[in-house]
Parts: C-alpha cells; structure tokens; sequence
C-alpha cells in the first residue's frame, strides 16, 4: 500500500500493515502517535526523530523502530518511507525507547515487496512468509548511536532543543550555566543526572548529527567549517569514533556510486 492513512487502516485485521510514502523535500510530520509500534524506513534522504526523551537522526538507508504510543516528530529531508505499522502483542521484544538500525540489503527487499501488499493480504503462502522474515530479520538488527538524549526538565530542554537546531561550537558550558542562574560545577552536575553525559560531550554529539543532514548536500570539508570543525580531518575522526565510519559514507557521491534503492515509500 503506497500513499494512504494508517487511520483509515488500523481495523484491518493483520498484525503488520505495510505502508510505503513519498513525501516532499523538507516535510514535517507535527507531533502525533500510533497505537502500533513503527518500523520507519528512509528508503531515501535524511530524517530527524523527535520525542520527548531525545533525538533520533535516520542517515539514508536506515530505519528508526519507534515503540507503541510514542509522541514524535519527524523531519523529513527528501525522504521516500516503508513503514510496518505492528500490532504490540506481535513483537514483545520491541525495544522501549526508539533506536536506529541497518537496514540490510534482505530487510530492504523484502520491505520493498511487502508495500505491494494489499491491506488483507493473504497470510498464507508467499505475503505471510515475507511478513514472517521481516519480524525475524527486524529482531537481528543491533542498535546503532545516532541519538542524543533530551532532559526531562523544562530549562535544559530548551537549551538542548535551540541547540539541535543550529549547533554552535562555540557554546560553553559557563554559558549555559549563566542561562540556568546556576554554577557551572552545579550546572555540570545537574545536566550530566538527566542525560547520562557532561554537557561539552553532548553538544560534540549533537554538532556530529547534525553532520549527517549536510552531508546530503555539501562535501566533508564544507561540513566541517559549517559545524565549526578545525580540518575535515578532524571532523572525520569524530565521526568515525562516535558511528564506527567515515562522514564520507554519507555524501551523495558516495551513495550515488553504491546506488539507491528506488522512490516509494506513511509514517
């Protein structure tokens, strides 16, 4: 099923409702949820996940599995979606918070064929079996780290929040103490209680993420002056120790000498 509502869809009786989108450059789906849990593909671009906990950034060609009953938000950046929209009896093991996962070249395919599918299909014979393997191969993927937490607490919130939004590497931590009416120590200490790491280490994170969207459209050397980065060396040494590979994997040369899989793709 290409281009409709999951709401007119949510009665059908499957455990897993394909649904394939397109969507135009730049889209934003506002805040909603699902009573389903969400595997959501970008088959194509770039998308940013928000929830209240964190961000979540879905580099091309990988998928984000979103929980049942999760408020998001999500940016879409030339993205053409597969989702399975899954009943939560279905899937115990989904895991409580969003997580970024490869999609491999089997998972791929077989979200390819399963967006074909009408809303009844057949759960017996071929369209079963694929739903089947889907479920299996989802439940092999490893988690990987594009992700930053966001602070319960209203102040830091808004402080990470405008971050994400535009990344400064000249930001301190003094500064952002001063925005608290805090000491930097106190400030230090309270940030590090509600995200798990110190300030200084969350804004490299999060100006590393924000890598992964400009690379859709710039080269590894404009990025790096863009986030404040002193050589693209440099940028690219945090890269690869925060994901385990180079910011290079993400530009559109790299991909459009490794191909893309086609446009098609609700979330």
């Amino acid at each position: 099923m290409k281009n409709v509502s999951l709401d007119g869809l949510d009665h059908v009786d499957r455990a897993v409702l394909p649904i394939g989108t397109d969507y135009p450059s730049g889209h934003v789906l506002d805040w909603h949820q699902h009573r389903r849990a969400q595997f959501l593909y970008g088959a194509t671009g770039v998308m940013v996940v928000d929830t209240p906990e964190g961000t979540w950034t879905v580099p091309p060609e990988r998928a984000v599995l979103i929980p049942a009953a999760t408020r998001h938000r999500v940016r879409m950046l030339e993205v053409s979606t597969r989702s399975l929209y899954i009943e939560p009896a279905a899937v115990p093991w989904w895991p409580a918070t969003c997580t970024v996962v490869d999609v491999p070249p089997l998972l791929r395919e077989l979200l390819l064929a399963a967006v074909e599918f009408e809303a009844d299909y057949s759960l017996s014979g071929r369209e079963g079996c694929v739903v089947a393997l889907l479920l299996h191969e989802i439940a092999a993927r490893t988690p990987l780290p594009f992700h930053v937490a966001v602070p319960a607490a209203a102040d830091l919130a808004s402080i990470c929040r405008e971050y994400l939004a535009a990344p400064d590497a000249g930001v301190t931590n003094a500064a952002w103490a001063a925005r608290t009416a805090m000491s930097e120590r106190a400030f230090t200490r309270r940030f590090r209680a509600e995200t798990g790491e110190s300030p200084a280490v969350w804004r490299t994170r999060a100006r590393l993420l924000a890598a992964v969207p400009l690379l859709r459209t710039a080269s590894v050397t404009e990025v790096s002056g863009r986030l404040g980065y002193a050589s693209p060396a440099a940028l690219t040494a945090a890269f690869t120790r925060a994901f385990g590979m180079p910011p290079s994997r993400f530009t559109t040369s790299h991909r459009n000498g490794g191909g893309t899989a086609p446009r098609t793709g609700q979330t």
